[in-house]
């Protein structure tokens, strides 16, 4: 991944500002930029802002170069804002920058002159609906000198200007709590509009809104009727204003996209004729003011050629792209007028070479089965020469395409990688090409999972589980700049927050249970490592970026939260310590046990004597949710609590902070007193459990020692494979390499044998399975192939193996240390983070006995680099050269 930030002035300025027409999504937003090259800190800055019309200035004699509180008024809607920085440092005063722009949107309800307008629809609505067009009609004398267009919708919208699109995001206005939370989209359309008339289009789809949902594809979550909102605004060049809203004067008419639906397709018929308009709908729904998202909305972020076209019937070909994505595919060659084409997507493909998604179907505990189709038509019309559904996003490696009367050649179709538009920031490779396969398909996981929010997967569920980013938002912060994106699904996560504290399961919630106290399923969302995703997940935040803010934004639902854990523990206790004794022990008003929890969720299986796997869901569905997992649930509450009470420390509220690391406290010993025995044997003995206690610090450092032997010896009884799930698989190879088993760690990560990482790459996977066993031995597939949990042992690829991870008690990547561990027969090893001080670059060699290692430090980031012989060196910005004599038995490691 090429960076190149040679500078002698600062750059990179950041005010928040999306891509889309630079809008920020805050009147006060917060400005950032990198330091100079060379220049080891900040003395001090000035800054100079063009608002409006209006020169203003500010200094201040600080080192502080990241999330500088805007400095000035807050500023008004519809106000264009240049600014520029320079910076002085022990050498002297930097050059001045390049001048940053933005500009503000519509931040008030009085800046909204339109109404919300909807499509007339029939009184009964189909499951199957259409997308409709909204459109008007205008006169301009003449080419204007500026437009912008501000809109946004209950549903999936496209605006088109005299038959052109405008702008490059998709899906928009993107997955929100539309009851709590709508957010609009800003567009510069100048030279879209011409002198005489103009049309304006808005294509309206279900999208989230009202389209399916989830697994259990659920309809209408938000609202039975569709609706736009739209405000072209257009600068005459005598500087007039004339606005053009959305209001009675538009009309409606379906169009020819005959269906559409996220989940499960696009139809679209090029030879129907326009049906005949009538009037909009105005006002019929009510949704919240329109905001701003802090996060880069999706985009067509690339295309894949078919690595083969395989003809598997007369007219029936199947498609391999190579590599399972997000998206969807775009065709050519539709045929006569009239040829109707079917594309199907999938995962995998059966042993006869077809496409098949029965692994994908969900089947509920109540007996339903709910299968699972992503299907797409299109019908050609006389002038029709290009089919790209955009109402629709399909999860998918697999194609299966039904094309009358043609042959299908690879030059006609494409696959359109479609997610979130974040920002790479890493790369990684090693001398083991099975290890940069590993690091390549869990960053497609990923990739596959950002469609606005962090989502399972990209096919049966699509949904926001909490517990998945929990588990996964460290990785992903080497991956990518998420701070924006995250931002806004913890404003979801906060959004769907129950009045008791506890969380919906995944968010935004298509099921509404923060509205339906009586479903059962809503106390999924209380589980421990899931729920706790609204501590962990801002902390991860904060951790990365350095912006306090979002603790600020974060604080009281994640007080809500561990108040609720808290009190759930204190006044519930689980049936086997109520039989034990009728009176509970003092401690145990600090043992999480007596609510629901999922668990160490999705163990590897264990198979029955004829080697067929037993599911313990489908096999003893009660005995699994009904067992005591008081020892994850109370291991969570600990690490939340003490999490909580340092963000206590970090906002100045200190008679908080102290409360809750007394708490947190309390729990640790409560935790040890119930769950670790006289022989610091846990009371689950699992790998799970011991990994858990030692990333949690839950195991008095005296015995830290024995418990990691411990683990061992379980791997060693497991002949060396892993046993960990969902909630401690990403912490187990640092875990392990941290208490001094870096050889068991390097086993683990390199195991072939099934449950294991290369085991899913020797089985075909590019992206991180949902089980281990995802593809069995047979070929047959089960559950998601594209569910990136699993994927977070990336973060060891990084942080032990490059050797990179932050210094304790760093933020923002200010202190850093370069600590490769050795081993697996890795002799070479690189890694390229952007972290928010600037670019990091690591790079080390193994030849023979001597070991060799190149730094870079950004400038306002110092480091340490530690060498496998154990010698340390401070180090500042600027680029190093080390080198030592390696003998495998100075290996060192985190002391037990």
């Amino acid at each position: 991944m090429p960076f190149d930030l040679t500078h002698n002035c600062p750059t990179a300025l950041d005010a928040g500002q999306q891509t889309s027409a630079q809008i920020v999504p805050s009147p006060h937003p917060h400005l950032s930029w990198r330091l100079p090259a060379g220049m080891t800190a900040q003395h001090g800055y000035e800054l100079e802002a063009r608002i409006g019309s209006e020169m203003v200035v500010s200094q201040s004699e600080t080192s502080q170069h990241r999330m500088i509180a805007w400095p000035w008024t807050d500023l008004p809607s519809r106000t264009g804002v240049q600014w520029r920085v320079r910076v002085r440092g022990a050498n002297g005063r930097s050059g001045w920058s390049d001048w940053s722009a933005f500009e503000t949107p519509l931040f008030g309800a009085d800046d909204w002159l339109s109404e919300w307008i909807s499509p007339t629809e029939e009184a009964e609505i189909p499951e199957d609906r259409p997308a409709y067009t909204l459109s008007r009609e205008f006169t301009l004398d003449v080419a204007p000198a500026a437009a912008r267009l501000y809109a946004t919708a209950l549903g999936v919208y496209e605006v088109f200007l005299n038959g052109e699109r405008v702008g490059d995001l998709e899906l928009a206005p993107g997955s929100s709590n539309y009851d709590e939370t709508v957010y609009a989209q800003a567009y510069d359309v100048t030279m879209a509009l011409n002198a005489g008339k103009n049309r304006i289009e808005i294509v309206l789809s279900d999208g989230w809104f009202r389209g399916r949902n989830g697994g259990m594809q659920r309809q209408d979550a938000w609202g039975k009727r569709t609706a736009a909102l739209a405000q072209l605004e257009i600068t005459t060049v005598d500087d007039a204003m004339l606005v053009i809203c959305t209001d009675s004067t538009w009309a409606s008419h379906a169009g020819v996209i005959t269906r559409a639906d996220l989940m499960t397709g696009q139809t679209t018929d090029f030879s129907r004729a326009d049906t005949a308009s009538a009037p909009v709908v105005v006002g019929a729904v009510s949704p919240p003011v329109p905001t701003w998202s802090p996060a880069p909305a999706p985009k067509r972020i690339e295309e894949l050629k078919p690595v083969s076209v395989t003809a598997i019937a007369p007219d029936t070909s199947v498609v391999d792209f190579g590599q399972n994505i997000s998206g969807w595919v775009r065709l050519t060659n539709l045929g006569k007028v009239g040829s109707e084409t079917i594309l199907e997507f999938g995962e995998h493909i059966d042993a006869a070479g077809d496409l098949t998604t029965a692994h994908l179907d969900i089947h509920t505990p109540e007996g339903a089965h709910i299968p699972y189709r992503q299907v797409d038509r299109v019908i050609a019309g006389p002038a029709s020469s290009v089919f790209e559904p955009r109402h629709t996003v399909h999860g998918f490696q697999y194609a299966r395409i039904q094309h009358p009367g043609r042959t299908l050649a690879a030059e006609d179709v494409r696959a359109v990688v479609v997610h979130s538009d974040l920002t790479p920031t890493s790369w990684f490779s090693c001398n083991n090409e099975q290890l940069n396969q590993l690091h390549d398909a869990a960053r497609w996981s990923f990739r596959g999972n950002i469609v606005d929010v962090p989502t399972d997967c990209p096919t049966r569920e699509r949904s926001g589980w909490t517990g998945d980013f929990q588990v996964f938002a460290p990785a992903a912060a080497y991956l990518y700049d998420i701070d924006g994106f995250t931002r806004k699904w913890l404003q979801a996560v906060r959004d769907d927050q129950y009045d008791d504290g506890s969380l919906a399961m995944f968010s935004p919630d298509s099921e509404r249970m923060k509205h339906t106290p009586e479903n059962p399923a809503r106390t999924g969302g209380g589980s421990a490592g899931w729920g706790d995703a609204a501590v962990y997940v801002p902390w991860t935040l904060y951790e990365n970026y350095g912006d306090k803010a979002i603790l600020t934004e974060s604080w009281d639902s994640m007080r809500a939260w561990v108040e609720f854990a808290l009190r759930t523990a204190r006044e519930h206790r689980h049936p086997s310590r109520t039989k034990r004794s009728s009176e509970p022990a003092s401690h145990e008003q600090f043992i999480w046990d007596g609510s629901f929890h999922f668990g160490e969720w999705l163990e590897p299986k264990k198979r029955r004597e004829d080697g067929t796997l037993i599911d313990p869901m489908v096999d003893a569905p009660m005995v699994f949710l009904t067992a005591d997992k008081g020892e994850v649930a109370t291991a969570y509450l600990y690490r939340s609590t003490l999490l909580l009470s340092r963000a206590a420390l970090i906002l100045g509220k200190t008679v908080d902070a102290t409360r809750y690391a007394e708490l947190a406290e309390r729990i640790r010993l409560a935790w040890q007193a119930e769950f670790l025995t006289a022989e610091t044997r846990t009371i689950q003995d699992t790998q799970a459990a011991y990994v858990r206690a030692l990333a949690f610090d839950l195991i008095p450092h005296g015995q830290r020692g024995a418990a990691g032997q411990r683990l061992i010896e379980l791997i060693d009884d497991a002949d060396g494979r892993l046993t960990t799930g969902f909630l401690s698989t990403g912490m187990l190879l640092p875990v392990l390499a941290d208490a001094g088993h870096l050889e068991a760690a390097f086993g683990l990560l390199l195991q072939e044998d099934s449950p294991s990482w290369l085991g899913m790459l020797g089985r075909g996977a590019t992206t991180v399975w949902e089980d281990w066993d995802g593809i069995d031995e047979k070929g047959h597939a089960s559950a998601s192939l594209n569910h990136y949990s699993k994927g977070a042992v990336i973060r060891f690829l990084y942080s032990h193996v490059a050797g990179l991870q932050q210094a304790q008690g760093s933020t923002a990547w200010k202190h850093f240390e370069v600590r490769p561990m050795l081993g697996g027969g890795i002799t070479t090893a690189t890694a390229q983070f952007l972290s928010p001080q600037g670019l990091i670059e690591v790079g080390w060699r193994l030849n023979g006995s001597a070991f060799a290692m190149e730094v870079t430090v950004p400038a306002g980031s110092t480091a340490t680099a530690v060498l496998p012989d154990g010698s340390s060196t401070a180090i500042g910005p600027g680029q190093h050269q080390f080198a030592c004599v390696y003998r495998p038995q100075d290996i060192f490691s985190v002391a037990p």
